[in-house]
C-alpha cells in the first residue's frame, strides 16, 4: 500500500461517514428546532420565565448548524445541499440579532419568531436532501463507488 493510496482511502472513508453522518445530526437539529417552538410557547402560555430556558437551548443547539456545514463540505454534498446548509448558519445567526433589536427596532426584532420558522423549513430541506444523497451512496443500483469517487473527484 503506498501513501497515496492510504491517503486517498481515507479521504474517501471520512466522505463516506460525513455523507452517513449529515442526515442523522440534520433530524436532531430538526427536532431541536420543534423543541425550541414548544420552548418558546412556554414561554408565552405558562411562565415568561421559561425564556430563559428557550434563549439557552438555542444557543446550545446552535453548534448543530457548524456541525451540519463542516459535514456537508466533508462529504462533499451537492452544491444546493452546502448552499442550504450555508443559509441555516445565517438564518439561525440573525436570531440574536433579531432579539438584540427588541428594544430599538420592535418591527425588525418581530422576525424572530418568522426567522425561527425559515429555520425549521431549511432544516427539513437540508434533512430530506441528506437521506436522498446517503440513499444514493449505498444503494445497489449506484454503479459509482466511494472509492471511484475519491480517485475522479480530486480532479479540479
Amino acid at each position: 500500500m503506498t501513501a497515496g493510496y492510504g491517503s486517498g482511502h481515507a479521504r474517501a472513508m471520512l466522505r463516506s461517514v460525513s455523507r452517513q453522518v449529515l442526515p442523522v445530526v440534520a433530524a436532531a437539529f430538526v427536532a431541536c428546532a420543534v423543541v425550541q417552538v414548544f420552548l418558546a410557547g412556554l414561554g408565552v402560555f405558562d411562565d415568561p420565565r421559561s425564556f430563559v430556558t428557550h434563549r439557552e437551548f438555542g444557543y446550545l443547539f446552535g453548534w448543530l448548524t457548524l456541525v451540519i456545514l463542516v459535514l456537508a463540505l466533508v462529504g462533499r454534498s451537492p452544491r444546493p445541499v452546502k448552499g442550504l446548509c450555508v443559509l441555516l448558519l445565517v438564518l439561525f445567526a440573525f436570531q440574536s440579532v433579531f432579539v438584540a433589536l427588541r428594544a430599538d427596532l420592535p418591527a425588525i426584532a418581530a422576525l424572530h419568531p418568522l426567522n425561527g420558522f425559515a429555520i425549521l423549513g431549511v432544516g427539513v430541506m437540508i434533512t430530506r436532501a441528506a437521506w436522498a444523497v446517503r440513499r444514493e451512496a449505498v444503494s445497489p443500483a449506484t454503479s459509482v463507488t466511494d472509492a471511484s469517487l475519491a480517485a475522479t473527484s480530486d480532479a479540479p
